[in-house]
């Protein structure tokens, strides 16, 4: 146990409008989460994370008392700084917490990411509609001029252009023997993976000129079709999904057409921590290295054209 008043982060205060409290407690519960603020140290005074955070003591008040009543920090009072818990319960994303779809997990996470002054992302999936659709609120966020990361790195596997998908697949056999409606399904995936891949590569290298981040953003490509999704988030948290296929209709070159396919916004997402237990801290480890391996061996440069 340390007796010594830890520094709000080592940091100094990110650019906003204004902090509410909850933001405050988020940025907060990250660094205690990160062991910027360990076990059993004092946090900084209410006036130091007033200043530090540009905000009025009462602000930072309630957010204190939300952590308290978290269980992750302890003699929570106006005459002394509270300390870190000695024991600081599991995150919502660790054992015993209830998968959400996709769409509410990954948004929430990759906000919390972005919080970050290194924010490193790396992705499995199917066309990154997903992954593009949950930037769009730290993305906000920086243009609003209310965080800016120093560093972006996001890392992209795609299935390849060159592969038969396994899916979309046409859901009758009979109409899809002759390769046509193949064809087009396997166009119509490949309009839908650049397009999106493109988007989120453009919104990103963007932040160069328009607020002088260093950002770096690759995509490389599968030759096979994920049956899962896989987003692995600042080294420390790994976001884990089936895709699983179900019968629906497409509107494709104006005509219905029924397929086999998933839809990745809606599957039920399972968060794992680094720190939060064995089983997840192994699972965030095991994923890192198998990401790794697809990227560093049987993966190939992926090219968005047509």
């Amino acid at each position: 146990m340390s007796g010594e008043p830890a520094a709000a982060g080592g940091r100094t205060r990110p650019p906003r409008e204004q902090w509410t409290y909850r933001e405050v407690a988020d940025e907060l519960r990250a660094r205690i989460r990160a062991g910027q603020l360990r076990p059993g140290q004092r946090m900084p005074t209410q006036a130091r994370l007033a200043d530090d955070f540009g905000v009025e003591r009462s602000v930072v008040r309630h957010a204190l008392r939300v952590l308290h009543s978290e269980q992750l920090l302890a003699n929570v009072s106006k005459g002394s700084p509270a300390t870190v818990a000695e024991t600081v319960p599991a995150p919502p994303g660790g054992p015993g917490a209830s998968p959400q779809p996709t769409m509410v997990t990954l948004s929430q996470k990759v906000a919390a990411a972005f919080r970050r002054p290194e924010v490193e992302i790396d992705a499995l999936c199917l066309t990154s509609v997903s992954l593009t659709l949950a930037m769009g609120e730290p993305l906000r966020q920086i243009h609003a001029g209310r965080i800016k990361p120093a560093r972006v790195r996001v890392r992209v596997l795609l299935p390849s252009r060159d592969i038969d998908l396994a899916f979309p697949a046409p859901a009758d056999a009979a109409v899809g023997a002759d390769g046509v409606t193949g064809d087009r399904l396997q166009h119509y995936w490949l309009q839908q993976r650049n397009a999106q891949g493109q988007v989120l590569r453009h919104n990103l290298l963007a932040l160069r000129a328009s607020h002088g981040v260093d950002v770096q953003v690759a995509f490389r490509a599968l030759p096979f079709t994920p049956p899962v999704k896989l987003y692995l988030l600042n080294n420390a948290e790994a976001l884990f999904a089936y895709y699983t296929l179900s019968r629906r209709g497409e509107l494709i070159d104006q005509e219905r057409v029924d397929v086999y396919d998933a839809q990745g916004v809606r599957q039920m997402l399972f968060a794992f921590e680094q720190g939060a237990g064995l089983r997840d801290t192994t699972f965030v480890e095991q994923s890192h290295l198998w990401f790794n391996s697809l990227w560093n061996t049987i993966s190939t440069e992926l090219r968005f054209g047509s």
